[in-house]
């Protein structure tokens, strides 16, 4: 019964992945996108570190109950919330287009809006009779260096952010502690842990939009990997009775608890922050999803190996292992993650066709000129030229 009931929570958590993130990254205007896309993962980590004080203040059985009312009030907020104004145009239903733009830019007025709107429906429009033509030029998409490089890119970064030790600290993190001989108790220490993950992603979002996604992951990336590599050496050295494992039993507990704060403002938001933004909007959706798919056999893997590594390599032998893979990780998003923040849709995919490069936020005095790319946020016109101006 147990294992229906996770299956059922993976298959309909999956399922809402895309639809949520490609809902962000098609209503929002450019400099909102990060934090609004950074919010998201907020919640799911608010979830998390409300299950793990639940779980530490009463029965799993009580948890659960209590847990069926979150999905009800999901569902009649989501009533409240309009379909996206690019999909209703793209449906020929412009009347509740206009309204759930306005609805969008904050109850504005139908005039406020117009330009907007204006551009949406010039989006949208499609020549009639090329049905056929149309399905081709969708499956020719998988195939350009628009989809697959930054399929590549989040499917690196979801690798770094499982197998770089964020991901199991999360799931083993009751395992850890006792391993690591925590001076508190093994639940309190990871109720302190869900605290520092969640203080981690809302400094993500209060920041993301100011220093923008490199420096941030550079951050994020380097202090996770120095947090896993310290313990691993106060490992190393305690087991080879050079330290005095009573005394300094907190060391590697603030250690994890600070891997858990560096990698949730960073590293572990990063991939679902990108999903959103870097595809082109004809494989936005099922680029989406894909790349969620990715993310979740990522972790999966990585939950189930912990055990097998510490077993074989020891606990210590494992974060050395972590601390490499986010070593590799800086050095990989150095050369491939682009400054997404403040960018339009179109410029990042000209970015992955080689037109631009995007390695920079822009400049203060550019952001005025990159607003009037938000109306064509929601949804950019492919432009079969891009490639061929390579």
């Amino acid at each position: 019964m147990l294992f229906a009931a996770l299956a059922m929570t993976g298959l309909t958590g999956g399922l809402l992945e895309a639809p949520v993130l490609t809902y962000v990254a098609e209503v929002t205007q450019p400099n909102l996108r990060g934090m609004l896309s950074a919010t998201s993962s907020m919640s799911v980590i608010l979830g998390v570190f409300t299950q793990m004080l639940s779980g530490s203040l009463a029965h799993w059985r009580t948890v659960a109950i209590i847990n069926l009312v979150y999905p009800v009030i999901c569902f009649i907020a989501m009533c409240l919330v309009p379909e996206s104004p690019h999909w209703l145009a793209d449906k020929g239903r412009f009347a509740e287009s206009e309204r759930a733009l306005c609805w969008l830019r904050g109850w504005a007025s139908p005039a406020q809006v117009q330009s907007e709107f204006q551009t949406i429906c010039e989006t949208v429009q499609k020549p009639a009779g090329n049905t056929d033509s149309d399905k081709r030029e969708v499956w020719r998409s998988y195939t350009k260096r628009t989809f697959y490089m930054p399929f590549i890119l989040v499917s690196a970064t979801f690798f770094i952010s499982t197998f770089g030790g964020t991901a199991t600290l999360q799931t083993f993190a009751v395992v850890i502690f006792e391993k690591l001989k925590a001076p508190i108790d093994n639940y309190t220490a990871t109720v302190f842990l869900g605290v520092a993950q969640l203080i981690g992603t809302i400094i993500c979002v209060l920041v993301i939009h100011f220093l923008g996604k490199r420096k941030l992951s550079f951050i994020s990336i380097s202090g996770t990997g120095l947090c896993f590599l310290a313990t691993a050496v106060y490992g190393f050295l305690n087991d080879a009775d050079y330290l005095d494992g009573v005394r300094y039993t907190w060391l590697p507990t603030t250690l994890m608890i600070g891997a858990a704060f560096v990698s949730n403002f960073g590293i572990r938001l990063l991939p679902w922050v990108l999903i959103g933004e870097v595809y082109p909007v004809e494989v936005r959706s099922s680029a989406t999803g894909a790349s969620g798919m990715v993310g979740y056999i990522l972790s999966s893997i990585a939950n189930k190996t912990f055990l097998y590594m510490m077993n074989g390599i020891s606990l210590s032998g494992t974060f050395v292992f972590y601390a490499l893979i986010n070593l590799a990780g800086l050095c990989f998003l150095y050369m491939m993650l682009p400054e997404t923040e403040g960018r339009t849709l179109r410029e990042i995919e000209e970015h992955y066709a080689g037109i631009q490069n995007l390695k920079d936020r822009p400049r203060k005095e550019q952001h005025v000129i990159k607003e009037k790319w938000a109306a064509a946020n929601p949804a950019i016109v492919h432009d079969e030229s891009i490639e061929s101006r390579l």
